[in-house]
């Protein structure tokens, strides 16, 4: 059961190495750069999007069916909580809609889950241009605390074990941000193995731009204090 109620651990036949999980929030375009870069048609991988009533689901089914749309209430936790129930892989990949990934990513993350056993990975992180130059000292700093500390953020994607996913109750749903962080610290507090996956992904830094580096990067480390200590009681 989910930390709110809304989440049951249901059995599940696990039928695919790896479900791709992508949410989209209600102001977010449609990420179909990264769908396209992540539909390899590989019988063993699938790609779930996570929407909200503000987006097309039949027009994106229509155009890719292979592109599984789950549906429902805003929230990011209760968007990827949604669509991990639907999912039907061993490993869960969480990828944020404004990511960018090298080619042959999936490739290289279903390699590293057959050899990773039971594991949370990550990927290495770099902002996009679309942001102040002072966005790399946030991605040095993030990949330091992800190395030295064993606690990764979302926009580095996170991939783990689906049954491990279950165990932690899944994604809070009462959180409005930071969902991914408190989901780290309850696995790395319940004995999950936390490593970088060998990949890096680019994820946009618009918001530094639209907010100001230093508010946002002061705004982001406190709550990100808060949640630690919230997560880790």
């Amino acid at each position: 059961m989910g930390h709110n109620g809304h989440w049951t651990n249901l059995p599940k036949s696990w039928l695919m190495q790896l479900s791709i999980v992508i949410p989209l929030g209600p102001e977010e375009p449609y990420p179909e750069k990264l769908v396209h870069g992540l539909n390899t048609g590989l019988d063993e991988v699938e790609i779930l999007l996570a929407t909200t009533g503000q987006h097309a689901g039949p027009e994106i089914s229509a155009e890719l069916p292979e592109i599984k749309v789950i549906a429902g209430s805003a929230g990011r936790g209760r968007q990827l909580n949604r669509a991990a129930d639907a999912a039907r892989g061993r490993w869960l990949w969480l990828i944020h809609a404004d990511s960018h990934l090298p080619d042959h990513a999936v490739t290289q993350v279903l390699e590293w889950t057959r050899q990773a056993q039971t594991r949370l990975g990550f990927c290495h992180l770099r902002f996009a241009e679309d942001g102040p130059w002072l966005t790399h000292l946030n991605a040095v700093g993030a990949n330091l605390r992800s190395r030295w500390l064993q606690m990764p953020y979302g926009d580095q994607t996170l991939c783990l074990p689906g049954k491990w996913f279950e165990r932690l109750g899944g994604f809070r749903e009462d959180l409005e941000r930071g969902e991914d962080l408190d989901l780290v610290v309850r696995a790395r507090r319940a004995g999950l193995p936390i490593e970088p996956i060998g990949l890096t992904v680019t994820t946009s830094a618009r918001r530094y731009a639209q907010h100001g580096w230093l508010r946002n990067t002061w705004q982001h480390q406190v709550n990100a204090m808060r949640l630690i200590r919230r997560a880790s009681t």
